[in-house]
């Protein structure tokens, strides 16, 4: 398989994690004290580097890290918005349509030279 595919899949993956690191406490553990909260994170967060520094290991292979970021920020977008809206319940916004396009764009500029061959 290629190492960019492996790459993309294991950084989704851990952008999962790191998003029920980062915001999950606020749906699950809301009543809970910061620190237990803090806590958790912590240990899911482990779960996310198990899989993003081999990920950008593997990828560092066919891809710079300017290219490793830009895929990952894009991911984040990709996972954090339909966490948003089915797990935190938080109503949808058009403000996420011109983020994306955004973050296509940086994947654009990034990826140009191979794009455009």
């Amino acid at each position: 398989m290629h190492p960019l595919i492996i790459t993309v899949s294991m950084l989704t993956l851990s952008n999962i994690f790191m998003t029920f690191a980062w915001y999950g406490h606020l749906k699950y553990l809301h009543n809970q004290a910061w620190i237990i909260a803090a806590l958790v994170s912590w240990g899911i967060a482990l779960f996310e580097y198990l899989l993003q520094v081999p990920a950008n290991r593997i990828g560092y292979q066919v891809a710079s890290a300017g290219q490793l970021k830009i895929i990952q920020e894009a991911l984040s977008l990709c996972v954090f918005i339909p966490f948003s809206i089915f797990i935190l319940k938080e109503p949808f916004k058009t403000d996420y349509i011109w983020a994306g396009l955004c973050l296509l764009g940086a994947v654009f500029f990034i990826f140009r030279d191979k794009i455009l061959g």
